[in-house]
């Protein structure tokens, strides 16, 4: 399941973990002065972004590039909460409701042209407009107030935003909520170069934008190749560029012959890199990953309208049995939806747990009364050529075993899977997320809640719907946290999806590449990398 945010953030991580060895890929004071320029080309394996537009990307892949080219804002910091990033500062009104962006001066995009606070009004209005198609705006945008008629297409403008002066920006939410300036880290919220943009619709394998490298060449499923931006407004890249070299080969086999320096760790290397004798245990990182697996049910049709039945499709998957036997523990189990380390997560949540007596109890408590009577059943995953994880072979095959039920295989093309699995999800689908900001909402509200745009089972539920609500308006942190576990045992209870792990990145550093590090999004700020090599 990739990064972001995104992640930025959806994750592929069902597929590239075992099939490959990729990674999964305030008014605090402005950044520091930029560090002194290094040398040296930093060598990474990678795929194809499938868009590098930041109002419509929406999975892992194109937002490992996009945060490199791209900026707005503000950034997570280390510690994962709100930075500034172009806006130096800002002010929030009493009421909580209205922001004021104090913008740095001395941002520009990479042609030169300087940053304003216009640009951003209309990188906001442009990602909202119904013509962009973007399937994210409304998500990550949409507590502003006037998002939601410029989406519509009922106004062209965001009444809730305003331009007080060049460097001066004005936004209005629809109410006081604690998690809003997590959400301008995402990149629909991004600026971007309206010249740039006329430019035609693929404006965007040219991108003019204000981050810390540059497009420099890109041939596709061949070559992708950053290079510094020395006029980068903050730290300015310690690397003259990255060189991602794309659908190359095995990854894990071009690290060793050193055709790349970095690499991710799938199950089938790990007993020879947590080899204290062998040569790649002290070039081992291990990180943790706010990221779920899951399987999701199409609540909109027989059988997964049934929650007994999604109850006993939950039942029937001994998870414990997959995570050992074919990821050989390098993710942990889940029983609910929120990770470990993100805020609310709730070690005594009542999980489904493996249980097949009465999983098949349930089936005959269902509408349906014995799995003779239950519709065929195909679920979608993202791939090509017919070939589906090992994980995902396993999970089908206990279904089989312990509930009688013959389970369809049906693959989109990962560039289509994301961008349209809503519209065309079968009676399930494999998905995985990983967090876009650490904070709860992003997981239980962007995925379950009624009509959301990520919510690509449709599931619905009042109760749930009122939770979330009460959670995101409520000012005390640790009374807000507590409303969440609810959902989020709700959910479980009812069997919105079927957790099944939450993921953690193992991967190797050359020992001559200094400051790569994977954060808990899964995505690595290259502009603070050094090669120390000759």
């Amino acid at each position: 399941m990739p990064g972001r945010a995104v992640k930025r953030f959806l994750w592929v991580f069902l597929v590239f973990l075992l099939l490959s060895s990729m990674p999964l890929a305030g008014c605090a004071a402005p950044q520091t002065a930029p560090a002194a320029i290094g040398n040296g080309v930093l060598k990474l394996y990678g795929i194809d972004p499938i868009t590098l537009d930041p109002a419509v990307a929406a999975e892992a892949t194109s937002h490992e590039y996009i945060s490199q080219i791209f900026g707005g804002l503000l950034r997570l910091d280390d510690k994962l909460e709100p930075a500034p990033d172009i806006a130096a500062r800002w002010d929030v009104s009493r009421d909580g409701r209205t922001y004021t962006f104090h913008l740095r001066d001395d941002v520009r995009f990479q042609d030169g042209r300087g940053v304003t606070a216009a640009d951003f009004k209309y990188s906001w209005e442009r990602a909202c407009d119904p013509a962009t198609g973007s399937n994210v705006a409304g998500t990550y945008l949409g507590d502003i107030v006037g998002v939601k008629d410029v989406l519509a297409g009922r106004a062209r403008e965001i009444s809730g935003v305003r331009v007080v002066g060049d460097y001066v920006l004005e936004v209005t939410i629809d109410a006081p909520k604690s998690y809003f300036l997590s959400k301008m880290t995402y990149p629909t919220s991004y600026v971007v170069d309206r010249n740039n943009v006329a430019g035609g619709r693929e404006w965007w394998r040219h991108p003019n934008g204000t981050g810390p490298f540059k497009l420099r060449e890109w041939e596709k499923e061949n070559r992708l190749v950053l290079e510094r931006n020395q006029d980068y407004y903050g730290q300015v890249a310690g690397i003259e560029s990255a060189d991602f070299q794309l659908w190359s080969g095995v990854p894990m086999r071009m690290y060793e012959t050193g055709d790349i320096d970095v690499t991710g760790v799938s199950a089938s290397y790990i007993d020879r890199v947590t080899d204290r004798s062998g040569p790649f245990y002290d070039q081992l990182k291990v990180e943790p990953e706010l990221s779920f697996g899951f399987i999701g049910f199409n609540a909109t049709r027989p059988p997964f309208n049934d929650a007994n039945v999604r109850r006993a499709f939950t039942l029937a998957i001994d998870k414990d049995r997959i995570i050992a036997l074919v990821f050989r523990n390098l993710v942990r189990r889940a029983d609910g939806i929120l990770p470990p380390g993100l805020p609310g997560f709730n070690e005594n949540l009542a999980g489904l747990d493996y249980d097949v007596e009465k999983a098949r109890e349930l089936i005959a408590m269902s509408s349906y009364g014995t799995v003779a009577n239950l519709p065929p059943i195909t679920i979608t995953t993202s791939g090509y050529g017919g070939l589906i994880s090992q994980d995902l072979e396993a999970i089908i095959t206990q279904w089989r075993d312990n509930l009688g039920v013959d389970v369809s295989v049906r693959q989109l093309e990962p560039e289509r899977f994301l961008y349209n699995l809503k519209k065309e999800k079968d009676d399930m689908f494999a998905m995985g997320w990983v967090a876009d900001y650490p904070h709860p909402q992003d997981f239980l509200d962007v995925l379950f809640r009624t009509a959301a745009e990520n919510n690509f089972g449709e599931y619905g539920s009042t109760a749930v719907d009122d939770l979330l609500d009460k959670a995101a308006v409520e000012a005390e942190s640790d009374l807000s946290l507590e409303i969440y576990r609810e959902a989020e045992q709700r959910l479980v209870d009812d069997a919105a999806c079927l957790p099944l792990w939450f993921g953690q990145n193992y991967y190797l550093v050359k020992p001559y590449v200094q400051g790569y590090q994977l954060n808990p999004m899964g995505l690595a700020q290259l502009n603070k990398v050094k090669i120390t090599k000759d």
